[in-house]
């Protein structure tokens, strides 16, 4: 499931990659956002395996102290496709001073509402991630909604003119393989796991493609990481690519 549909700026030569029936849908799904039952209960159960990694990336990347409650702290964080803030806030809670940006700006109020009801100073805008002048920062997200864009390599070069130059990118995406299309595609909609119409196997990226691509944005993209279920382990990071993966990259 994606965290959002955000796309990049309308102004740029391939045009806006916001594609509005994508918006729309995750826009209905705004008030059950925070629900760890409703219908984004697999992002709940996501979310703790995406911040492992993002943990441990930010750790590598800055060499800071891997003890430290906010190893964030004193950086900037921009959450591309934010949703209503699943993973905003624990960006905030580990130090950064954090954006949320989405396309559907029904997500954006659950986002604001949810962290003035909670304290937390982040600020969420709606639209296109280039209509903002948000400046550079030092961590940029982008999670499951790579699939969600009209044109990918617009969106990929919109994140890197929002990546500061010793930056870290992490995205996560889901695999083009057959196992994708039976689990995530078939079994998890079909049976309500995942609401009916949030994705179309056809616009999965391969781990190839996707490093193709972050190469001709100037980045260098890491060795994938799996995010792979099991029935013991529930979601979890594992070598396994086959149904999502996880990515940092930094420029080359």
């Amino acid at each position: 499931m994606s965290d959002a549909t955000m796309a990049t700026p309308s102004n740029t030569s391939a045009g806006a990659t916001i594609r509005p029936d994508e918006a729309a849908h995750f826009g209905k799904l705004a008030r059950d956002w925070w629900d760890p039952k409703g219908s984004s209960a697999m992002l709940h159960r996501l979310n703790p395996v995406r911040l492992r990694f993002i943990r441990q990336a930010i750790d590598m990347h800055w060499g800071g102290d891997v003890e430290s409650a906010k190893p964030l702290a004193g950086k900037s964080a921009l959450d591309v496709g934010c949703g209503a803030g699943l993973l905003t806030e624990p960006l905030h809670r580990l130090g950064a001073d954090a954006t949320g940006v989405d396309a559907a700006p029904e997500n954006i109020g659950a986002a604001a509402a949810h962290a003035d009801r909670t304290g937390l100073d982040i600020r969420y805008l709606a639209g296109e991630l280039g209509s903002h002048d948000l400046g550079r920062f030092d961590l940029v997200c982008a999670m499951e909604v790579l699939e969600h864009v009209a044109d990918k390599a617009v969106f990929l070069r919109e994140l890197v003119l929002h990546l500061e130059e010793d930056g870290l990118l992490i995205l996560s995406t889901p695999n083009r393989t057959a196992q994708s299309r039976m689990l995530m595609v078939g079994a998890a909609e079909r049976i309500g796991l995942i609401p009916a119409g949030t994705h179309d196997w056809n616009d999965f990226v391969t781990p190839d493609e996707l490093r193709e691509l972050l190469r001709f944005s100037g980045l260098t993209m890491s060795e994938p990481k799996g995010i792979a279920f099991g029935v013991s382990k529930g979601l979890h990071l594992s070598d396994d690519l086959s149904l999502n993966y996880i990515v940092t990259a930094r420029r080359a």
